[in-house]
C-alpha cells in the first residue's frame, strides 16, 4: 500500500517551487509531469525555472520550452546561463557563486533537482550545489535516463494521468528538435521509464515520475 502526502506550501497556502537543470531538456525530462500536475491543481503559486547551461540554438529551446509550461503560473521566471557544458566540477566558484545568489533572491518550499547518483559530473554538481544552498527545504531529486546506466530505486513517486503523460512526452519531441537525432531521445523511452515508476507505485493510470528523498518532515 502507498502512503500519499499532500503537497502544499507553509501553513497550507500554495507552493512556491524552485527547479534546476544543468542542462536544456533535463527538467522536462525529469519533472515536467509533476510540474504541470502541480500547475494543473493550482498547488503552486510561484516557480523559478533555472537551466544552468545553455547557449544558441539549447538556450532558446530551453527557453521555448519553459515558458510553453508555466503558461499559466501567475508568477514565474526562467533564468538560463552559459557555464560551460561538461565542466561544472572545474567551474565550481562561479556555479556556487550563482547558487548563493538563488539563495538570496528565492526562498522556495520545495526544490526539483539532479539525483545524487546521477553519473553525468554536470549533474552531480548541481545535486551537491543544491543541498550546500538549500538546507532547510524540501528536495526532489528527479532522473534523467542516459548511456550511463545510472537508473536506481527512487523512493518518492507522483502518479500522473495518461494525459498528462502523453502531455510531457509530446512536449519534449515538439520544443527539442535539436535532441531528436540522438538514438536515446525517443517517446517509448519516455513512455516507458513512466510506466516502470507506475507500476511499482500502483498508480491508477499506470504512469507516474519518480524521485529521491532523502529527508523530510512531516508536520
Amino acid at each position: 500500500m502507498m502512503l500519499p502526502l499532500s503537497f502544499g506550501g507553509q501553513n497550507g497556502s500554495r507552493a512556491r517551487a524552485l527547479a534546476i537543470g544543468a542542462h536544456p531538456d533535463d527538467i522536462e525530462i525529469g519533472c515536467a509531469g509533476t510540474l504541470l500536475k502541480l500547475i494543473e491543481s493550482s498547488a503552486v503559486s510561484e516557480i523559478l525555472w533555472v537551466v544552468l547551461s545553455g547557449e544558441g540554438e539549447r538556450a532558446e529551446e530551453a527557453r521555448r520550452s519553459a515558458e510553453a509550461l508555466l503558461d499559466g503560473v501567475a508568477d514565474s521566471e526562467v533564468l538560463i546561463r552559459d557555464f560551460p557544458d561538461g565542466f561544472f566540477p572545474y567551474e565550481g566558484k562561479k556555479v556556487k557563486d550563482f547558487f548563493e545568489g538563488l539563495k538570496r533572491e528565492f526562498s522556495p518550499d520545495v526544490v526539483f533537482t539532479h539525483q545524487r547518483d546521477d553519473l553525468h559530473q554536470d549533474h552531480r554538481v548541481t545535486c551537491e550545489l543544491t543541498w550546500n544552498t538549500f538546507r532547510d527545504h524540501l528536495i526532489l531529486e528527479y532522473e534523467v535516463p542516459k548511456y550511463d546506466g545510472d537508473m536506481s530505486a527512487p523512493n518518492a513517486f507522483v502518479p500522473l494521468s495518461e494525459h498528462l503523460s502523453q502531455r510531457k512526452i509530446e512536449h519534449l519531441m515538439d520544443y527539442f528538435a535539436s535532441q531528436r537525432s540522438k538514438h536515446w531521445f525517443r517517446e517509448d523511452l519516455f513512455s516507458s521509464l513512466l510506466r516502470l515508476r507506475g507500476m511499482e507505485c500502483n498508480s491508477p493510470s499506470s504512469h507516474a515520475e519518480a524521485f529521491y528523498c532523502r529527508k523530510a518532515v512531516l508536520a
